[in-house]
């Protein structure tokens, strides 16, 4: 079968985090890449989760903000158990 040659650019941690999982498990990225692609043609979809991070949410942020505002005026943060778990939810 005819090999063909595709390059991309990808974070330098993120391959040399990569290359140590694919090393650990004993394939090149060269391999890793493959499986992902054949799995893909097969299944015709991305062959794992896609979804946007709870943690980026819009109220998050609005609190992380918050917090740091707090913090930069000498204030300390207090978050009740309640207030913690209502963040999670949202």
């Amino acid at each position: 079968m005819a090999q063909t040659l595709i390059n991309f650019r990808i974070d330098e941690n993120t391959k040399k985090q990569m290359e140590q999982i694919c090393n650990e498990l004993g394939i090149t990225m060269t391999t890793a890449f493959n499986i992902f692609a054949k799995k893909m043609i097969r299944e015709k979809r991305i062959p794992f989760d896609v979804s946007i991070d709870p943690f980026y949410s819009e109220n998050n942020i609005k609190a992380i903000k918050e917090s740091i505002e707090q913090l930069k005026d000498g204030k300390v943060v207090v978050k009740t158990m309640e207030e913690l778990k209502e963040m999670e939810n949202e």
